[in-house]
C-alpha cells in the first residue's frame, strides 16, 4: 500500500503541473460576490444517556441528559476573476443551553455536547468563530486555516451541537473526470464541545496526546454509476501512521431489486516518538446487501486483527468501518463483530421524506493480552481482559419535510442499546434531533 500511495503522490504532482493545458480554454468563474453563498443552520439536540449499572464519572443518579440548541452560520464566497482566483469562507456558531438540571450533567455524561465548568456543570451557552482563505488554480482550490477535512482518514466530526473542526491547509484537485485528490496537514482541532483551537490532539481510546500535526494525502475514484475506489494515507506526527483502502459497488437485478457491498481496510503502525506505544494494527470490514423497492438489507463483517484498539481522533468520522455505528466501534484488539442492518423508505408507500433503519450488531472475541500500556484494559485483578463481548441495537427514524415554507427541516429520532462484559458500559441512550436550514445568499 505504501508503493501505492507515492503512486498516488507521483500521479497528483502530474496533474498538478498539467492543468493549465487542460483549463487554458475553460471559463472564468463566476466571481467573488456572485458565487456566494450564505446559510444557517439551526439544530436542536436532545440526549439522554441512561448507564444502566448505575455508573457515571459525575452523577449520581446512574443518567445524564442535556438539552441544547445550535446556530452554525456558514458564508463561502466565489472566488475572484483570473487565473488564480481568491476567496474566503467563515463562520459562526452559537450553542445554547436549555435543560440540564440539578446532577443530570457532567464529564461521563452526554458525552460532548456542551462544556462543563470546573464545577462540573454545564456552560450556558459557548461559540466557535473562524475562518479561512482560499486559492483556485484551475481544477485544483486551496484553503488555509479553520478546515473541514472530509477523508476516511482525517474527517471533521458533525455528530454533536456544533460540528468539529481543524486549523491547517487543505488541497482538492478534480482535474480528471471522476476522480478526487485530497491532501493537507492540520496544526490544532477544536472538537464539538469546545470553543478555541487545542494545538494538541486527541483520540478516542487513548485520550489527549502532543502531536504537532496531522497529515493526509489520497483520493476517491469514481469509475462508473456502480463502482468507487479509495486510496489514502495520513500521519499523526509521532503517534501512528495510518493507511486506508476501500471500495464500493452496486449491481442492478431489475427495475426494482439490486445488489451493493463494499469493503474497508486500515493499517495503523505507530510513528516518530512512539506517543501512543507500538502497535501494528489492522482492522477490516465488508458488507453486502439487497436493495428492493422500498427495502435494503445488508450483513456487515468486521475484524480487528491487532493487539490494540484501532484508535482516531476524538469526536471526528474518521473511521470508515461498516460496524462502527452509534456507540460503539466494534474494534477492541481480536475483535469480531456482525452486523444485521434494515433500511425503509416510506417514499414508495406515499410518504416521501419518512424513512426507518434498525441494526443489530454483536462483537466478541476481544483480548487485551498483547495491548502495549496506552491501550491496556485490566479486570479488578489487575489481569489483561480477554473473551469480551458486546452488542448494540440502533432504531432510528427520520422525516425530512418535503415542500413549503418548511421544505428540508428534519424531524429525527435515534435509540440505542448496548450490553458489554467487564470492557465496555452497559448504556441505554435516546437522541431527538431537529434541524432547520435557511439558505440566505
Amino acid at each position: 500500500m505504501l508503493n501505492k500511495t507515492k503512486l498516488s503522490l507521483a500521479v497528483f504532482s502530474a496533474i498538478v503541473s498539467a492543468t493549465p493545458l487542460m483549463a487554458a480554454a475553460e471559463e472564468q468563474t463566476e466571481g467573488f460576490v456572485e458565487g456566494s453563498s450564505f446559510n444557517i443552520l439551526n439544530r436542536n439536540f436532545y440526549m439522554n444517556r441512561d448507564f444502566r449499572k448505575g455508573q457515571s464519572s459525575n452523577t449520581d443518579n446512574g443518567y445524564s441528559e442535556a438539552w441544547a440548541h445550535g446556530i452554525i452560520g456558514k458564508f463561502e464566497s466565489g472566488f475572484t476573476q483570473g487565473t488564480v482566483g481568491f476567496g474566503i469562507d467563515a463562520f459562526a456558531m452559537l450553542g445554547l443551553k436549555l435543560d440540564t438540571g440539578d446532577g443530570r450533567y457532567g464529564q461521563g455524561g452526554s458525552i460532548n455536547l456542551l462544556p462543563v465548568n470546573s464545577d462540573g456543570e454545564a456552560e450556558d451557552n459557548y461559540s466557535k468563530l473562524g475562518g479561512a482563505v482560499k486559492a483556485q488554480l484551475f481544477d485544483t482550490v486551496i484553503k488555509a486555516g479553520d478546515v473541514f477535512p472530509t477523508t476516511p482518514v482525517l474527517h471533521y466530526g458533525d455528530s454533536r451541537l456544533l460540528p468539529e473542526s481543524f486549523k491547517g491547509v487543505t488541497a482538492v484537485n478534480n482535474s480528471i473526470d471522476g476522480l478526487t485528490l485530497q491532501g493537507g496537514r492540520v496544526h490544532a482541532m477544536s472538537q464539538p464541545q469546545q470553543s478555541d483551537m487545542n494545538e494538541d490532539f486527541a483520540t478516542f481510546y487513548a485520550g489527549g496526546v502532543n502531536a504537532p500535526w496531522a497529515a493526509y494525502f489520497g483520493g476517491d475514484y469514481t469509475l462508473n454509476d456502480n463502482l468507487a475506489f479509495s486510496l489514502y494515507s495520513s500521519r499523526l506526527k509521532d503517534a501512528w501512521n495510518q493507511h486506508y483502502a476501500g471500495m464500493s459497488w452496486s449491481h442492478q437485478l431489475s427495475e426494482d431489486v439490486s445488489l451493493f457491498g463494499g469493503l474497508n481496510y486500515y493499517k495503523a503502525v505507530d510513528e516518530g516518538k512512539q506517543l501512543l506505544g507500538e502497535f501494528d494494527n489492522d482492522i477490516y470490514s465488508g458488507k453486502v446487501g439487497v436493495q428492493f423497492g422500498a427495502h435494503s438489507v445488508a450483513l456487515s463483517h468486521q475484524r480487528n486483527n491487532g493487539d490494540d484498539d484501532f484508535d482516531y481522533l476524538r469526536q471526528s468520522d474518521s473511521i470508515f468501518l461498516d460496524n462502527s455505528i452509534q456507540y460503539s466501534d466494534f474494534n477492541s484488539p481480536k475483535e469480531r463483530s456482525w452486523m444485521l442492518r434494515y433500511d425503509l423508505d416510506m417514499a414508495s408507500y406515499g410518504v416521501p421524506g419518512l424513512t426507518f433503519m434498525t441494526r443489530y450488531a454483536l462483537g466478541t472475541d476481544a483480548d487485551y493480552s498483547d495491548a502495549n500500556n496506552v491501550y491496556m484494559r485490566r479486570d479488578a485483578d489487575g489481569n489483561p481482559l480477554t473473551d469480551q463481548k458486546r452488542w448494540e441495537r440502533n432504531i432510528e427514524a427520520k422525516y425530512v419535510v418535503q415542500a413549503g415554507s418548511l421544505k428540508d427541516m428534519s424531524f429525527r429520532v435515534r435509540q440505542m442499546t448496548t450490553r458489554a462484559t467487564d470492557y465496555e458500559s452497559d448504556l441505554d441512550e435516546v437522541r431527538l434531533i431537529v434541524e432547520y436550514p435557511l439558505s440566505v445568499l
